[in-house]
């Protein structure tokens, strides 16, 4: 199932697990790592986050989308929404300040054979500056399609915590 709207992407599979299985990956920033399909992710460091405004490194390496020559960086992710077992989203902050205001999630919703997960972009929020470039979106459909299916994987494969 897919739905775009002018500034943002949603991308749904139902994964057959429990919600507390697929919530335990995304809340782990190593888990973050482990299912994204970009390339550009490259390792994480933090703890498993529990609430609104926890924070965690990533080491990024855009060559992986082959768009933008930035080489390795780091950026933090910030919490913005956290409802265990239901909804977790993010945002990005790094060297540009003010950040600039994309947000990445997942809502998840029990059904028949599992966990109807859906997978968020959200631009709508970045400034006109940011808007005027015309680079977003920076992760497309088939990124957030292909990531929700090594998500189902890395569930389905016992995702090792911590």
């Amino acid at each position: 199932m897919l739905a775009t709207v002018d500034e943002r992407i949603e991308i749904a599979r139902t994964i057959p697990a429990e919600a507390a299985e697929v919530f335990a990956v995304l809340a782990d920033p190593q888990g973050h790592v482990a299912i994204d399909a970009s390339g550009m992710l490259m390792d994480a460091e933090g703890k498993p986050v529990t609430a609104v405004g926890d924070r965690f490194l990533v080491h990024m390496d855009r060559e992986g989308l082959g768009d933008v020559p930035l080489g390795r960086y780091d950026v933090t992710v910030v919490i913005t929404a956290f409802e265990p077992d239901r909804e977790i989203a993010w945002s990005i902050e790094g060297t540009i300040k003010p950040p600039i205001g994309h947000v990445y999630g997942y809502r998840l919703e029990p059904v028949d054979g599992g966990t109807l997960v859906t997978s968020y972009y959200d631009w709508s929020g970045i400034s006109d500056e940011w808007r005027a470039r015309g680079i977003f979106p920076v992760i497309d459909q088939k990124s957030l399609r292909a990531t929700l299916g090594i998500l189902e994987r890395t569930v389905r494969r016992g995702y090792p915590r911590g």
